[in-house]
């Protein structure tokens, strides 16, 4: 199996009618922009060349994303930001989860989405809780809430009652810098799941995926691109890399963030990015 060609991210560009960014890992981490990320942005804007940033963070909304980019010199307008937290309104619509009590894991912009998407957020504590929403690892008393979602979860499967499980963001783990790495909300459902499983080994308790590498977040990029000519630029290939490819579109792997391109590997993106 030849290796894909790894070209400059403006052979890349020039190869799509339009360009999809991650951010972690991508563009920023959390002591600022990556090298080249500025000036990217900037050639693009002055170009018109369409993009959007296509990010799993269901932590913030995109009027705070906005914000958080320029603070890094990156001009990013909120209208191109996409993220998994956008996705929970088609959801709770899709699923008649509007009016429900939901417990949410992540900070404020979390509470926010899932109040947007017709949610109404709650404690562990509340009866009336029926949905719990996984959208971040901050924000919340890990232990203690963690502990007291699993028991809610726990009196309700008991007592026969529903539950829906949601997690916009699949991520299990992040760049913090170049060299440091968290995990984020995907492993917390994974871990609730797990314990599910132990509990209710029958029932096949799992939570509802949006972000990448599932179809709802690339659909939205098409929905507004208006076009499936478009290029996934990631640093993960079991989330950035594979959602494109299972999409139908190209991916390009960039070796800034978490993952390293293995030849032979059951993922295979369409290019290579030594940087941007």
């Amino acid at each position: 199996m030849q290796p894909p060609p790894t070209l400059t991210i403006d052979e890349v560009i020039s190869r799509h009618a339009v360009l999809l960014l991650d951010a972690y890992g991508v563009l920023v981490h959390h002591g600022g922009a990556l090298p080249g990320a500025p000036e990217l942005v900037s050639r693009l804007e002055r170009s018109g060349k369409p993009y959007f940033i296509l990010t799993n963070d269901a932590s913030r909304l995109p009027s705070t994303s906005a914000a958080r980019f320029a603070s890094m010199g990156l001009p990013i307008a909120e209208e191109r930001i996409i993220t998994s937290g956008g996705l929970l309104a088609e959801h709770f619509a899709r699923r008649a989860l509007l009016g429900e009590g939901c417990v949410v894991l992540g900070p404020e912009d979390s509470r926010a989405y899932v109040r947007e998407a017709g949610g109404v957020p709650t404690t562990p504590d509340d009866p009336r809780a029926s949905v719990v929403v996984v959208c971040d690892e901050v924000g919340f008393h890990f232990v203690e809430t963690v502990d007291a979602t699993l028991t809610l979860l726990f009196h309700r499967l008991d007592a026969g009652q529903p539950v829906h499980l949601v997690a916009p963001n699949p991520d299990l783990v992040y760049p913090k810098t170049r060299s440091r790495f968290g995990i984020t909300a995907g492993s917390i459902a994974s871990m609730l799941e797990a314990a599910l499983a132990q509990r209710y080994p029958g029932l096949g308790l799992a939570f509802q995926r949006l972000g990448k590498p599932n179809r709802p977040i690339f659909a939205e990029a098409e929905r507004r691109a208006g076009t499936r000519d478009m290029v996934m630029v990631g640093d993960q290939l079991g989330t950035d890399i594979l959602g494109a490819l299972r999409f139908g579109i190209a991916a390009a792997l960039v070796e800034t963030g978490l993952d390293r391109f293995q030849p032979g590997g059951e993922i295979q993106p369409t290019y290579l990015l030594s940087t941007l």
